[in-house]
């Protein structure tokens, strides 16, 4: 993202950004890999997942960067409304050229309830607040909270999951803190 912003916007990107975005994205590693670096390897990458991963990374990373340009001139929630519209259409051809519409039928209360909350919190207000970002500051400087999400995740596992804090989590997320800071100081 800071290097789309760098390239196409021709945003700065000064060395101590740069060392906070890597320094940062060895935190996230840190975190992801509980501290086994040696996990990461070519021949260990390339599951679905992670391709996945890697092409909404750089989907994102377009999308935030297109999206910088028109929050000059449109406000975050028209940007959200944009993005959020073309999001539901795409999706929604795809489900009805592809998936069985009787799915629907068997959603449940529960099921329309969490449709709902992760479409208004998860996706709505979160766009809003990306968008207002986005208008504030550079792109380098957004996109870097981006890596803060691992370590909510390991936050919300320990807290709902009862999963264990690692000593890597805790030196990651330091270390992300630290990168995140040093980009937005």
């Amino acid at each position: 993202m800071a290097l789309l912003g760098l390239l196409v916007l021709k945003e700065k990107l000064s060395w101590t950004m740069t060392a906070g975005i890597l320094l940062a994205f060895v935190g996230v590693l840190l975190v992801v890999y509980d501290g086994d670096l040696r996990a990461i390897s070519l021949r260990s990458f390339g599951k679905p997942g992670d391709i996945l991963i890697m092409i909404s990374a750089v989907n994102w990373a377009v999308v935030s960067v297109l999206s910088r340009r028109g929050l000059k001139t449109h406000p975050a929630t028209l940007m959200m409304f944009y993005v959020m519209s073309f999001g539901w259409l795409f999706t929604s051809i795809l489900f009805f050229a592809t998936g069985d519409i009787s799915e629907i039928n068997q959603l449940t209360f529960n099921g329309w309830m969490g449709v709902a909350f992760l479409g208004v919190f998860c996706s709505g207000l979160a766009y809003i607040a990306w968008y207002d970002a986005l208008q504030a500051l550079s792109t380098a400087q957004t996109g870097v909270f981006l890596y803060i999400e691992p370590l909510v995740a390991v936050i919300v596992a320990f807290l709902i999951l009862g999963e264990a804090i690692t000593a890597a989590s805790l030196i990651g997320g330091a270390v992300i803190i630290f990168g995140v800071w040093l980009v937005n100081r």
